[in-house]
């Protein structure tokens, strides 16, 4: 038991000239406490809209440590503000624009903006927990699955893995304890782990360790960029990924011959069906894949009798490699600069056929170098939904840091079942798991994409056409899917029965090795001539639209925003918008409704306010209203805002293939506007040395004039084509540094 203090001897490690301030009377103050321990609630400032509000239980008069889980980008970046053990009556905290005020009897930590507004209010509770408040609007986040779309009256047990909720329909469950209010607030969990109960009018988090220390981090700003810049500050902002890993990646499951594999890499090449990574399942979860079991690095020869033969002709066709790995067991410890220090352990299973429950990161990292020497490009760490929470973050670490141990300047690719907060900052993609066929599983899909990317997970994507086929499984179903993944960060197709999952597999019908027993379809049903033709479409377009998707990638890199965004990130003050989980935001400028019905013939969509352009179409409608669209088969809804200038660029067969067609700018009148077009070499960290550059446009309505300007250091004299949309790219530009002024 610590010695009864003042409040001003209690309070007396204030930081002074930082923009805080205290505001208190001079009195005896009383210990603070919980269930009868004596604790410290220290409160610091992340950010003019963010504050750190921890409470640790005292051992002989000292604060028990946080535990570093390698969530926070720097757990001691934010200086104490103050230091309470003792209190009496209120005091404030001024931190920023937010001013904290600790109450005792009960302990409470209350939190208001600089003009009034209540933000929250976080009641201790006894037994370790806390008890926050609820505004009237939607509830985001927590990381992806779980009930969809406003998590409001959930009762979440922040469960990891395929087993979390519902997995044929929501995928699997990766917890974030990053939670939104969509009134104009956020609350991070840092310390303890435990769940959610968003079943009342208050909030209650619960402990899964009783008296554990609390690390809370509060946001509070009316603007929805402000509160998801916040999260980037705590847990990290997204790094860049290599421009091939956002092309269209084929997945394979049971491997046919040597040559077969090859012939199929020449036959999207043949087909020119845009393509830049083929995906191989490791053997154990298929009769033949690109190992000799799940969790061992060593070549099939069934599959690949010459391996390095293998990745040079996939190679020379313009593809990227990219190979499964599969690791169980409970802990991963430490990261790839730490020594050795644990015997050795098989990379799979031990003799017995256990997983090993305990590893350490730098003795398991080595064993993937002969594949990466060998010229693997990628990888696709699968299972261990029995790792911790610390234990799945560092898996994503491994990947990114381990790969630059070998290839020091060269991003990384790697996608991933398991995750945790922070996995953003190294530039890892996630999957939704192994979901059903169903049309279901495609609509509840969209809003756990949404949510996910308000978790702070930008990269992310779902197998196209479900992993488990059902009955529902056609060709409709497929195409719908493919058009959904189009405008996925992540632009996979997976799932059993595999061949019915390549782009021409519907105009073929060959199922392959039946690996779906229950999947038992009429031959007849595989056949859809439709579909082909329809994939070719979408593909063509994800192609066409890289410019705009690789610059949103940077925005979000660079704010933390999403690339699929709630309408509510940019229309918090519209109730309809807000509560829109079935359509988003593509960037900024793209509207994306997906049709999920079987047979559908209409979507209704949503736009808010302003003008938009519908994309196929080019018909001009007002917004802040409900539209019907007539959708074939071959149609996504697309609405592009007025004022946006979307960048597109050529058809290609895979990033990497050059063109001297140049980027044509697209102009969709009706408000002012513009946009930018990043660039830089897709392939290396040289952009974090400042080399790259942007094409910045401004669009002025009423003058129809279109300013482009050259800023960056990898830029030089191009020409760029400008047009309105609807119309033809008729105006030729020359740009260098000097700003360009074109009449539209």
């Amino acid at each position: 038991m610590i010695e009864h203090v003042s409040r001003r001897t209690a309070l007396s490690g204030l930081a002074a000239g930082a923009g805080l301030a205290l505001i208190s009377e001079e009195s005896v103050a009383q210990p603070l406490s919980r269930d009868g321990a004596d604790v410290e609630i220290a409160v610091a400032q992340v950010s003019p809209t963010c504050v750190r509000i921890t409470l640790t239980p005292l051992v002989d008069g000292q604060p028990v440590p946080i535990p570093d889980d390698g969530v926070l980008v720097d757990p001691h970046a934010w200086p104490v503000a103050a230091r309470l053990r003792a209190l009496t009556t209120p005091a404030t905290i001024v931190c920023g624009e937010l001013k904290v005020t600790l109450s005792r009897d009960p302990l409470t930590v209350s939190v208001h903006g600089s003009d009034g507004r209540k933000v929250q209010e976080i009641g201790i509770e006894p037994a370790g927990g806390f008890s926050f408040q609820l505004d009237q609007g939607p509830l985001f986040g927590l990381g992806q699955g779980g009930p969809q779309f406003d998590r409001r009256g959930d009762v979440d047990t922040m469960s990891s893995g395929q087993g979390g909720y519902e997995l044929k329909t929501h995928g699997s469950r990766e917890p974030i304890p990053w939670l939104i209010g969509s009134g104009g607030w956020g609350l991070f969990v840092h310390h303890p782990s435990g769940g959610f109960d968003l079943g009342g009018t208050q909030g209650r988090f619960q402990p899964k360790t009783p008296g554990a220390a609390l690390d809370l981090f509060v946001v509070g700003a009316r603007e929805p960029a402000r509160i998801m810049a916040d999260y980037a500050r705590i847990t990290g902002f997204a790094e860049m990924p290599p421009l091939w890993s956002l092309g269209y990646q084929q997945s394979h499951r049971t491997l046919g011959s040597p040559e077969e594999i090859i012939a199929e890499a020449r036959k999207f090449r043949d087909k020119k069906l845009p393509c830049d990574a083929m995906i191989y399942l490791g053997t154990g979860f298929c009769p033949n894949g690109w190992n000799t079991d799940n969790g061992e690095f060593g070549w099939n020869p069934r599959a690949f009798p010459d391996p390095q033969k293998a990745v040079d002709d996939l190679h020379g066709l313009g593809f990227k490699v990219v190979l499964h790995a599969v690791l169980e067991g409970h802990v991963l410890a430490g990261n790839v600069s730490d020594p050795c220090t644990a015997p050795p352990l098989p990379s799979g299973r031990t003799p017995d056929g256990h997983w090993p429950h305990d590893r350490q990161v730098s003795c398991y990292w080595p064993v993937h170098k002969p594949l990466v020497d060998m010229g693997i490009d990628g990888w696709w760490p699968d299972q261990g939904d029995g790792l911790d929470a610390p234990s799945r973050l560092a898996r994503n670490r491994m990947y990114f840091e381990g790969q630059q141990l070998y290839r020091p300047n060269k991003r990384v690719y790697a996608l991933h079942r398991n995750t945790y907060a922070g996995m953003q900052r190294y530039a890892a993609f996630l999957w939704s798991g192994d979901v059903g066929s169903t049309w279901e599983t495609l609509r509840t899909h969209v809003p756990v994409a949404i949510n996910t990317g308000l978790s702070g997970i930008p990269y992310w994507g779902t197998d196209i056409g479900g992993f488990v086929p059902t009955d529902e499984y056609t060709g409709e179903l497929f195409a719908r899917w493919f058009q959904f993944a189009a405008f996925n960060p992540l632009f996979r197709s997976h799932g059993r029965d595999w061949r019915m999952h390549l782009p021409w597999g519907w105009s073929e019908g060959v199922r392959g090795a039946p690996e779906t027993p229950k999947w038992n379809p009429d031959p007849a049903t595989l056949h859809d001539p439709r579909v082909e033709p329809i994939c070719r479409q979408y593909l063509e377009l994800r192609y066409r639209l890289m410019p705009y998707l690789y610059s949103a990638v940077r925005e979000t890199c660079d704010s933390g925003l999403p690339i699929m965004r709630a309408l509510w990130l940019h229309y918090p003050d519209d109730p309809v918008a807000a509560t829109r989980g079935d359509q988003y935001l593509y960037g900024r400028d793209l509207l994306v409704a997906p049709v999920t019905e079987k047979g559908a013939t209409h979507r209704s969509v949503y736009l808010p306010r302003g003008v938009w352009h519908d994309f196929w179409t080019h018909q001009r409608l007002d917004g802040g209203r409900e539209v019907s669209r007539p959708v074939g088969l071959e149609t996504l809804p697309i609405y592009v805002r007025a004022g946006a200038v979307i960048p597109m660029g050529p058809v290609k067969q895979h990033t990497g293939e050059l063109s001297d067609e140049p980027l044509t700018l697209w102009v969709y009148p009706g408000a002012d506007g513009g946009g930018v077009v990043y660039e830089d070499d897709g392939d290396t960290f040289d952009y974090r040395k400042g080399a790259f550059g942007w094409i910045k446009a401004t669009w002025s309505d009423a003058r129809r004039e279109l300013t482009l300007e050259q800023k960056g250091t990898v830029v030089g004299p191009r020409t760029l084509r400008v047009g309105l949309a609807g119309g033809t790219a008729g105006h030729e530009v020359s740009l260098h540094h000097a700003a360009v002024k074109v009449r539209l």
